[in-house]
């Protein structure tokens, strides 16, 4: 029910760790718009009042079609009595009504929590608890899942904790008992009589939720110029004309830290067009691919490896459409670490730049670009003297990401314990600080001691180094080690050679427990396609033959192999390694 004017209401605090000169300077200088999200929005609609605004499984829909469905919900929300600073969960699919929920909420001055709809309702009442959140908006039904009556009943008090006041069910189907209907929130509004909040464009607009390995995922606070500007100055650079609005198709859920590219950066920032799939397949995205003709496609490389194998079936059944795929600017593939057979295969079939995002929702970004200069599998940007062979050296530790932007993040290497910048070419740990940087965690200041060191820098738990020409590595992960023996073993350096043999499609290296040694690594292999187990498929010696011959130390060398026909993946695209970890554990 509504809030009335006697309730108290105290926003939870999410104070900003950078100094507050550097975000007044990047929005005096117009590195950030200095606008919040829906004032950006609104700017695009009126400029082009039916341009397409998302495409999705039902239709198109323009600006002003859209703007008109996010003033409804703006009102419906106020209704409800969500306001400026108040958190809201969002827990939708891909399609319209996420994209309209983001937005409405930007314009009352609320802050979204979006996590995609895989995530269960244990671990979606634990975000909204700890966020505080006063509703969310779920899904009434997706996959044969039914997320807004899982809230529904588990997040009643003391559960859902005594901030959470509705939880908001958007179609298709019925809302449950409980739940408020989004269609009513909507249908019943007048959108003349809002006026939007109109927020500080430096305080939080949305909160990205981590999908790493913590115990909880984390969550990190961004503001609106965070989003916009950062994030925004990021996909800017991958548009090689700035007039020209980009047309976007979103493999991954907008609901992931690497979707939060979606609304507020291709749609608000750059009034662009967003086609949604409401879950991925490889179909799916071929598809909407030929039909949509997308100029920037998003994704994680396991997705990218998929559709390569759909491409290859089609060839080999002689597919009425086989080879014919328009050509987009980039296919941009985040989330997880890219290998360069994927690369250049990829650049191969869809016939554009392929970009290496190196991410997070803790607040780092950098890519590899348009160029094939820098990218897994290309050039380095020098080709003579010291700064050529420094760049060999540092290519054998680990996975190109390019050069940083300042305009985005600033990135440094620095020694883990004292936080000091280190020299060219010496491994540390990579930290960043810059407009896209985030406010703070989430209801967790032990993460902010842990990970954000003076200054504001944020500390990213990675390995790498930066090269003479100021290019940036990643080696692999401070934690991310299998101890075996004693002996540290890195995963994503055996899964860096395992990917280059001629057999393997896709690769997850993870510990097993042992009761010897104490761990050890196994190799979770997708086999390339059409070499099934038992019909070329790779054994375990083929691999140890490969990682020999390649000079790989023995130690570091697998001892157990899953072959499986797909990697499972996380609500947010990525592999998922606690699944694999279980599976190899027990096979």
């Amino acid at each position: 029910m509504p809030r009335t004017p006697s309730e108290p209401r105290t926003p939870l605090p999410l104070p900003d760790l950078l100094p507050a000169s550097l975000r007044r300077a990047w929005a005096l200088d117009g590195t950030c718009p200095d606008l919040d999200l829906y004032s950006l929005f609104r700017a695009r609609q009126i400029s082009d009042l039916h341009r397409t605004a998302v495409v999705d499984a039902k239709g198109k829909l323009c600006y002003t079609a859209l703007d008109r469905k996010v003033r409804c919900l703006a009102v419906g929300l106020a209704e409800l009595g969500v306001g400026a600073g108040d958190v809201v969960g969002v827990q939708l699919p891909n399609g319209r009504n996420a994209v309209i929920t983001d937005l409405a909420l930007a314009a009352v001055g609320a802050v979204a929590l979006p996590f995609p709809v895989g995530r269960g309702a244990a671990e979606a009442a634990s975000l909204l608890r700890r966020a505080a959140a006063v509703a969310v908006v779920a899904a009434t039904e997706h996959r044969g899942a039914h997320p807004a009556a899982d809230l529904v009943a588990g997040l009643a008090p003391p559960t859902g904790g005594p901030a959470l006041r509705h939880v908001i069910a958007a179609g298709p189907g019925p809302a449950p008992e409980g739940a408020v209907p989004f269609a009513e929130l909507l249908r019943r509004s007048d959108p003349t009589a809002f006026v939007a909040a109109r927020p500080d464009p430096d305080e939080a607009a949305r909160i990205l939720v981590s999908s790493g390995s913590e115990a909880e995922p984390k969550m990190v606070a961004y503001s609106h110029n965070a989003l916009a500007g950062g994030r925004g100055n990021f996909f800017a650079s991958l548009m090689p004309d700035p007039a020209t609005p980009p047309r976007c198709l979103f493999l991954v859920p907008l609901a992931s830290a690497f979707g939060s590219n979606g609304t507020a950066v291709a749609l608000a920032r750059h009034g662009g067009t967003l086609v949604l799939l409401d879950h991925f397949t490889p179909r799916a995205a071929v598809d909407a691919i030929r039909e949509h003709e997308p100029t920037h496609i998003l994704g994680v490389p396991t997705m990218a490896r998929m559709i390569l194998d759909l491409l290859e079936q089609e060839q080999r059944e002689q597919h009425p459409h086989a080879g014919k795929l328009p050509a987009p600017t980039a296919l941009v593939l985040g989330g997880a670490p890219l290998d360069a057979t994927t690369a250049a295969e990829a650049r191969r079939a869809f016939g554009c730049a392929v970009v290496n995002l190196y991410g997070s929702a803790d607040g780092v970004n950098c890519h590899t670009g348009l160029g094939t200069e820098g990218t897994p599998g290309g050039p380095h940007p020098r080709t003579d003297g010291p700064a050529r062979a420094s760049a060999d050296r540092a290519t054998d530790h680990g996975i190109v990401a390019g050069r940083p932007d300042p305009r985005v993040a600033d990135i440094r290497v620095a020694d883990p314990t004292t936080h000091e910048p280190l020299p060219a070419c010496e491994i540390g740990e990579i930290v960043a600080r810059g407009p896209m940087s985030p406010l703070c965690y989430v209801g967790a200041p032990e993460l902010d001691a842990r990970y954000r060191a003076p200054g504001g820098w944020v500390r990213t738990g990675d390995l790498g180094l930066l090269d003479e020409d100021g290019v940036l590595h990643v080696v692999g992960r401070l934690k991310d080690v299998v101890i075996r023996g004693g002996a540290n073993i890195s995963p994503a350096e055996v899964e860096r050679e395992l990917s280059a043999h001629p057999s393997v499609r896709d690769v997850v290296c993870v510990g097993v427990p042992d009761p010897l040694m104490g761990e050890r690594l196994a190799a979770c292999v997708v086999p390339s396609s059409g070499r099934a187990a038992g019909a070329g498929a790779p054994t375990l010696e083929d691999l140890v033959r490969h990682l020999t011959a390649r000079g790989l130390a023995r130690a570091k060398h697998p001892e157990r192999l899953l072959l499986l026909p797909a990697l499972p993946l996380t609500p947010a695209g990525k592999p998922d390694r606690t699944t694999l970890r279980e599976r190899a554990t027990h096979a």
